[in-house]
């Protein structure tokens, strides 16, 4: 296992690198999303209108934050469950999405998304969301203001750290993991 500094957007070199256990800290931009505003780019996608984001080499953070302490850019950030959004990520990554950021596990769908299409699914850590919004350097909101913290926000990070769950080639690190231990009768 292997640890990157990687800048985005992510090129499709990028994400062919990573491994599943791998170790990554982005920096530049990434995007806020959740199931609701997903739901609204993938009705874009199908309508053939513009999204409000450019989504080849995007980064899709799962998270709906709290509001900043006066002075900071964003509250606490930490992930959200990831599987609400598996029906809607194939469509983003045969579009252009390279990296999502969540936390649990993923469809069987979202894994071959990733490998037809050359993307990964990155974990954060749950519980640590004030720690994560400490790597947000800044936030804004740029679709769905009526969505609240589910917003689309565009953040700024620096040395966010993620974990490769499900690299481009299939692998899934919480598979991996659970092999290691189980007991072989």
């Amino acid at each position: 296992m292997a640890t990157y500094h990687l800048k985005t957007p992510l090129s499709l070199e990028d994400v062919k690198k990573l491994k599943a256990g791998d170790v990554v800290y982005l920096t530049g931009t990434i995007y806020t999303a959740r199931d609701a505003a997903h739901k609204r780019l993938v009705d874009l996608i199908e309508k053939n209108e513009k999204l409000p984001f450019e989504l080849e080499g995007s980064v899709i953070y799962f998270v709906g934050p709290t509001p900043p302490k006066p002075g900071e850019p964003i509250g606490s950030a930490g992930p959200t469950t990831s599987y609400r959004m598996d029906s809607y990520s194939p469509t983003l990554l045969k579009h252009g999405l390279r990296g999502m950021i969540g936390k649990g596990k993923r469809s069987k769908e979202v894994i071959e998304a990733c490998k037809e299409y050359g993307g990964v699914y990155f974990g954060a850590t749950g519980g640590a969301g004030a720690l994560l919004g400490k790597k947000i350097k800044s936030a804004k909101v740029i679709a769905y203001p009526e969505l609240g913290p589910e917003a689309i926000r565009e953040l700024e990070v620096e040395d966010f750290p993620v974990t490769v769950i499900n690299d481009t080639y299939g692998n899934d690190l919480y598979q991996m993991g659970r092999e290691k231990y189980e007991v072989k009768n």
